[in-house]
């Protein structure tokens, strides 16, 4: 590594937990940095929010899946490194708040899986802080920014808001995009 790299110990064996675009980018790093990866996500491929793309792109890395699976615990070496993971297999139920079906525990079905690293990577939530301290900006009922969807004004004057904080997690281009129409937004605002 470059001396003002962090370093990071050798990856043999690691489990991202997660079915997102960050989970496949976590998963596919791990992989390049030589780990055995195994990808664990608790509903079907079909249900994965990640772009099929990238799942594709981390399956013909070697990224391995572990669908309808869970973690339940850890267990570490008398150093306290992490050592493995208990998890169990579950299956689809009825469908959840979200509208996906929701993964019920099948009993008696868990495993032991060799791990040193584990990432977790399942969800992104907007801060609270936000809402608190500027009471007068409208939000969703996730926490995310309203925003309008041409020039990315908010509810309150003056203010624009784009990337993840208005759409929920996407991708760093989207987010680039958006920052781009808010400068135009803004310089105009202020020119006017």
């Amino acid at each position: 590594f470059p001396e003002f790299a962090t370093p990071i110990p050798p990856l043999k064996r690691v489990a991202v937990l997660g079915g997102g675009n960050t989970a496949m980018d976590a998963a596919r790093c791990s992989r390049r940095m030589g780990a055995e990866v195994h990808v664990l996500y608790r509903r079907s491929r079909t249900e994965m929010p990640a772009r099929i793309e990238e799942i594709e792109h981390a399956e013909e890395e070697g990224v391995k899946f572990e669908y309808l699976a869970t973690p339940l615990a850890y267990s570490g070496d008398e150093n306290g490194w992490l050592k493995s993971a208990r998890c169990q297999r579950m299956e689809l139920g009825e469908p959840d708040d979200s509208g996906r079906r929701r993964p019920v525990p099948i009993e008696g079905s868990e495993y032991e899986l060799e791990l040193d690293t584990v990432v977790v990577s399942i969800g992104t939530n907007a801060n609270p802080l936000i809402q608190q301290t500027t009471p007068d900006l409208e939000v969703n009922k996730w926490g995310n920014i309203l925003a309008d969807e041409t020039t990315l004004a908010t509810s309150k004057r003056g203010v624009y808001a784009g990337g993840d904080i208005v759409t929920g997690g996407a991708t760093v281009i989207l987010a680039a995009g958006a920052g781009k129409v808010a400068a135009r937004s803004i310089d105009e605002f202020l020119t006017k």
